[in-house]
């Protein structure tokens, strides 16, 4: 019987970039974008850092992968509220209560996502990563509020308005969690959404 245990499992790409992620947001919240650095980001995960490079391109774009799975999680959430219920008010309280909760409990993300917007700020390159990602995200929050019967006002500008207020209630958290507390953020992006839709 051979000692030999045979070529070791090959890691499924997806698999690769899912560990890389997970390992980023880790790393990028406990350092910041600067300090982190992609050699520890792979080690973690189990990997070289060729990974990366192979997976993503580089720091940047993996740091607004990081940022850009956040939303994506945060969206299908959302959405799954907007398909169980069938009353425009309910969806709101749920969708706020949903809101106002990933506010408060995954500060990693929203200072993450101050980050890189004071980066691209300052930086061309970040912005050309940055913007795209922002964009579909105002896009996907257009969808949305199209999907709640319509808006008063064009779905382009009730999703600038609502990815906006996001923004900023995730920056005044941050700044004072004791004052913009989870009730708070929950009143406030409630009667901006009934505030955007059509009387019932």
């Amino acid at each position: 019987m051979s000692d030999n245990p045979g070529p070791a499992r090959r890691v499924p790409r997806e698999e690769v970039r899912q560990r890389l992620l997970d390992e980023a947001v880790r790393v990028f919240t406990e350092r910041g974008y600067d300090d982190a650095r992609i050699e520890d980001i792979a080690h973690a995960a189990g990997f070289t850092k060729g990974a990366v490079y192979s997976n993503f391109g580089g720091k940047r774009e993996l740091f607004a992968a990081v940022l850009g799975q956040g939303a994506e999680d945060e969206l299908a959430t959302v959405t799954a509220e907007i398909d169980a219920a069938g009353d425009t008010r309910v969806v709101v309280e749920r969708v706020a209560a949903l809101i106002a909760s990933r506010i408060v409990t995954d500060t990693g993300h929203g200072q993450l996502g101050l980050e890189f917007a004071a980066r691209a700020a300052r930086d061309a390159e970040t912005r050309a990563v940055l913007a795209p990602m922002r964009r579909a995200q105002r896009d996907t929050a257009a969808r949305a509020v199209a999907e709640l019967t319509g808006a008063r006002i064009p779905a382009e500008l009730a999703g600038l308005i609502l990815h906006c207020l996001t923004n900023g209630l995730v920056n005044e958290h941050l700044a004072d969690p004791e004052s913009v507390t989870e009730d708070v953020i929950e009143q406030a992006f409630a009667a901006v959404l009934t505030a955007l839709l059509p009387p019932a």
